[in-house]
């Protein structure tokens, strides 16, 4: 099922832990309409990338999932406003997290987080977003981008 112009809700469900562990990730018909309102997200990070593909590595993840992935207890992939991603063909994950650094306003996300270095993790809220732009560290979270 497509969720936009260039995303899959598939691409948006699929785990390899949910599939080894028999984790049925199946979303709400709520979540699926908070899913489509995220898939329009990326349809303008995509643009704002230059209109390359980018590959998502989590998105929605159901409570027994997140759990399972050792995700926060109020993650936003729980709601489906949020995924992890990469853009390869851009650059580095960091190169691609200052690039949309620079489109708060244009895109609208709510945060965007360089996780370790190695993805990018955005979400979007219906509503006021904050435009939080973060890094996400074995030291912890901190405001900003750091390589």
């Amino acid at each position: 099922m497509s969720l936009s112009r260039h995303f899959a809700l598939e691409e948006f469900l699929a785990s390899e832990i949910a599939e080894r562990k028999g984790i049925d990730n199946t979303p709400t018909p709520e979540i699926e309409a908070t899913l489509a309102f995220t898939a329009a997200g990326m349809e303008l990070v995509r643009a704002a990338l230059g209109n390359i593909p980018i590959h998502i590595n989590s998105g929605y993840r159901c409570q027994k999932l997140n759990a399972a992935v050792g995700g926060s207890a109020n993650s936003q992939h729980v709601k489906g406003e949020a995924c992890d991603f990469i853009a390869p063909d851009f650059g580095t994950p960091f190169e691609v997290a200052k690039e949309l650094a620079g489109f708060v306003p244009e895109i609208g996300f709510d945060q965007l987080a360089l996780e370790f270095g190695r993805w990018i993790h955005i979400s979007f809220v219906e509503g006021p977003a904050r435009g939080m732009v973060l890094t996400i560290d074995r030291a912890g979270t901190h405001k900003g981008l750091t390589a």
